[in-house]
């Protein structure tokens, strides 16, 4: 290693950091800042009004909702040091990615990989301009953690194919505006019977209905296929080969929920912080609770050793040596980690993160009580943890099944 060069790599990028800095402070609306919550709240929707506006036409000049990507597909064309630093900023300053979405996190690094120049084009330029947003049409009611046993099917007519079938916990496609969707194309064999097709969510035949879930909200659907005619040009991949294209997509998704301490919901803050807002300081101003401040210490101490792992992890598949098996670590610790943050801060809250209603209770204090009961759910979605734990003992630990 030159010494040299790393110091002055790493001027480099203090002096573009520095740069970002500059452009946030001068271009994030402060009304943004102000209502920072809300966007996530609201995912995958986006608020509304002319400062939400004004900050997504600026993120979109600079090609920043996706720094990395090619800027032949409005991307930033950044290194993956200097996308990296555009990221982290944006979010330590108070903004957010105004184009977040299942498109820049998922469907756009696997169309990089696996989509053809005229889809390239058309899509990545959407989604990396914030038009278009995307959902998953993955499981089925009897296609879950077996998810290679689905049976959606798409007949091949001629200059289209013909989609009849269900997909369920489709998240976000109550309001998007496109679907990519694993179907079947040969019924008489499993993996390599499965394409991979992006279909206009407009398209006539398609219905969706709303789930509710205990937290109170409906971020998923289920979404019924009943003759709806897709496009031959809306295949991705080969015919037939959708099992791999699936595979990939699915390493970027568990790969995707990174350490953005916003993901979570409720009181944003650093857990430390809010516990001595409720708890109290001793006289050496540390958390009052010995033993709830030792949880708390070790709980950040993980939470910090996930976060490094997962930029080692994002740096690895932008350099294009991943994302691989170990994602799957990663999904399993960040559930289980996640968990915990939920479970201490109702610990610290008391009663107040237990509300549902009512304005004895602050903002973040109801969206702690929904953030503890919907991200329960972690350890499911994405592949259960059951899954990821095959996943690790085969393919990172290199165990064999017995009969």
């Amino acid at each position: 290693m030159n010494i040299q060069t790393d110091i002055a790599d790493t001027k480099k990028l203090d002096a573009f950091r520095d740069e970002v800095r500059a452009w946030i402070a001068e271009n994030l609306p402060a009304s943004v800042k102000e209502k920072i919550d809300e966007f996530y709240a609201m995912q995958p929707r986006y608020p509304e009004g002319p400062d939400w506006a004004l900050w997504k036409d600026r993120v979109r000049e600079k090609g920043w909702g996706t720094p990395a990507w090619p800027k032949a597909y409005g991307g930033g064309g950044l290194p993956t040091a200097q996308a990296r630093v555009v990221e982290h900023e944006i979010i330590r300053m108070g903004g957010c990615n105004p184009m977040l979405g299942m498109g820049t996190r998922l469907l756009g690094p696997t169309l990089l990989e696996h989509g053809n120049e005229e889809q390239k084009k058309l899509h990545l330029t959407r989604i990396s301009r914030g038009e278009k947003r995307w959902c998953q049409g993955y499981s089925e009611p009897g296609s879950g953690s077996d998810l290679a046993s689905l049976q959606t099917k798409a007949e091949d007519k001629g200059d289209h194919y013909l989609v009849n079938g269900q997909k369920i916990w489709t998240s976000g496609s109550l309001y998007a505006d496109w679907c990519f969707c694993l179907v079947r194309t040969d019924p008489k064999v499993k993996q390599d019977g499965i394409s991979f097709l992006l279909i206009d969510m407009k398209t006539p035949g398609i219905e969706v209905r709303p789930i509710r879930i205990i937290s109170g909200v409906s971020p998923f659907s289920e979404v019924f296929f009943t003759d709806v005619k897709v496009p031959k040009e809306n295949l991705v991949g080969k015919l037939n080969k959708g099992w791999t294209i699936a595979k990939r997509l699915l390493q970027f998704e568990r790969d995707a929920t990174n350490n953005n301490r916003r993901a979570s919901g409720g009181d944003f803050r650093p857990i430390d912080e809010v516990a001595k807002d409720y708890i109290g300081v001793d006289e050496k101003g540390r958390i009052a609770d010995a033993d709830l401040r030792q949880r708390i210490v070790k709980h950040m101490m993980e939470f910090r050793t996930l976060q490094l792992m997962q930029r080692r992890m994002l740096d690895l598949t932008r350099a294009g040596e991943g994302p691989s098996e170990y994602t799957s670590v990663a999904k399993n610790a960040r559930a289980r980690i996640t968990q915990e943050r939920e479970e201490l801060l109702v610990e610290i809250m008391g009663q107040q993160g237990l509300g549902w209603t009512g304005d004895e209770f602050k903002a973040s204090e109801l969206g702690m009580t929904r953030a503890f009961l919907g991200n329960k759910a972690m350890t499911i979605y994405s592949g259960t943890s059951e899954v990821q734990n095959n996943v690790i003992a085969k393919r990172i630990l290199g165990l064999l099944d017995h009969q």
